[in-house]
């Protein structure tokens, strides 16, 4: 490799403008250099490059086989810097593709909504969506914006806040009929209670009250949508997020129990994309911006 204060792909554009327009003088305009400047610069390029390029005549110029070479191989390192630029350039608009990973139960309550109106907004950009209740790494998946849910670790992540949401407590009418309504937190011990299946960062299910139930569901699933489908089949006893349960409590598919215990419980949501500086891919911000604007729970 050549010396790092090279300036190469400059060198390669002013002898590429010498060939096209056939003169230093001509070369000089089009790169706002003077003549002197331009002869100069092609004769440190032949230096470095130990051969000469072009035979020099009253006539003009002429390339030599090894200037012949040079001028085509030039020709495409150009091409290829300005189509890298043009690509990068790109991040300036909103095109591409954005992986997001979200729990089901907000892509399903929330993003399902919502996706028509980005998507219309922005008709260049692409969404790849990954539901998952666990906690991912965005490096290894390759995962632009992730919706979590709880509180947040410190960490190299940029987070935009969407809301809280109260956590309830609720049962179908089919599961209340057989086993009753607990009066107090106490009273869950002798209910079936649905919950995660992987380590959450609060463990069991906390009261307003300061009561306490330990982890250790009778009945575990990997996500809130896939508990709250139980509770609906009148499994058990479920404790999830106020906007994955509301349409089900209006229509009365599903009870609220233990309210006044619960007040006070709630659960923040977060988009986190990396901090690695630098400005944001327009893609990757219109989606954060979308989010923060319609994408809140409640």
């Amino acid at each position: 490799m050549g010396r790092i204060d090279v300036n190469r792909a400059g060198e390669m554009e002013v002898f590429v403008r010498a060939v096209e327009t056939g003169g230093f003088s001509a070369a000089a305009r089009a790169c706002r250099m003077t003549p002197s400047a331009v002869s100069k610069l092609v004769g440190r390029l032949e230096a470095r490059l130990g051969t000469r390029l072009f035979n020099r005549s009253t006539r003009g110029l002429q390339l030599t086989p090894e200037g012949c070479g040079f001028y085509e191989r030039a020709q495409r390192i150009l091409a290829d810097i300005e189509e890298a630029e043009c690509n990068a350039r790109a991040g300036e608009q909103a095109i591409g593709r954005v992986r997001i990973s979200t729990s089901a139960s907000y892509g399903h309550h929330v993003l399902a909504a919502i996706l028509p109106r980005f998507l219309e907004r922005h008709p260049q950009v692409s969404l790849d969506i990954v539901q998952t209740d666990a906690v991912v790494d965005l490096v290894s998946e390759r995962t632009d914006v992730a919706v979590r849910a709880g509180p947040l670790k410190s960490s190299t992540l940029i987070a935009r806040k969407l809301g809280e949401t109260p956590l309830m407590v609720v049962g179908a009418p089919s599961y209340l009929a057989r086993y009753g309504s607990p009066a107090t937190p106490d009273a869950l011990e002798g209910h079936i209670r649905l919950g995660f299946d992987y380590v959450r960062a609060i463990e069991g299910w906390r009261f307003g009250t300061g009561d306490a139930v330990a982890a250790g569901a009778r009945v575990q699933a990997s996500d809130g949508e896939a508990l709250r489908h139980l509770a609906l089949g009148g499994v058990g006893l479920a404790r999830l997020a106020g906007f994955a349960v509301r349409d089900d409590i209006a229509a009365g598919r599903l009870v609220p129990v233990l309210e006044a215990a619960s007040a006070g419980q709630s659960e923040a949501f977060h988009a986190v994309y990396l901090g690695q500086g630098g400005p944001l891919p327009a893609r990757v911000r219109a989606l954060l911006d979308f989010l923060a604007e319609h994408g809140r729970v409640w």
